[in-house]
């Protein structure tokens, strides 16, 4: 089983499929990593080389991927609560962030509903 950027790639899955399985690697961003290696996509991770490998490893170092890009990600949502602008007070009130609709539907965003006055059946 390959591993690339602490992620166990799937053996059975073709190249360009199985570099999505690290967080911060998408379709277009897989594109462009095979590219660069040359690496043929429709080949399966079990049948890389070891050179192949390596290639891929240090293609996928050049990007923020995994958890220094959690901890990015995480750092802005923090700095738009501390600073108290409109889309880290939707963050603190675990709200839709992008202007969606919040009268009707939000509700895995918003949670449960919470009725008032009489406790319903689970």
């Amino acid at each position: 089983m390959a591993r690339i950027a602490g992620v166990d790639l799937p053996n059975s899955k073709r190249i360009d499929i199985a570099l999505t399985y690290i967080y911060g690697i998408g379709p277009v961003l897989s594109k462009n990593i095979i590219e660069e290696t040359q690496i043929d996509p429709s080949i399966r991770v079990k049948d890389l080389t070891d050179e192949q490998l390596n290639k891929l490893q240090k293609a996928v170092e050049k990007y923020p991927v995994e958890g220094e890009l959690r901890s990015q990600v995480s750092q802005n949502i923090k700095r738009l609560i501390s600073i108290g602008a409109y889309r880290g007070i939707r963050h603190r009130r675990g709200m839709p962030v992008r202007g969606q609709r919040t009268r009707t539907n939000a509700r895995s965003r918003k949670g449960s509903k919470r009725t008032v006055g009489i406790s319903r059946k689970k």
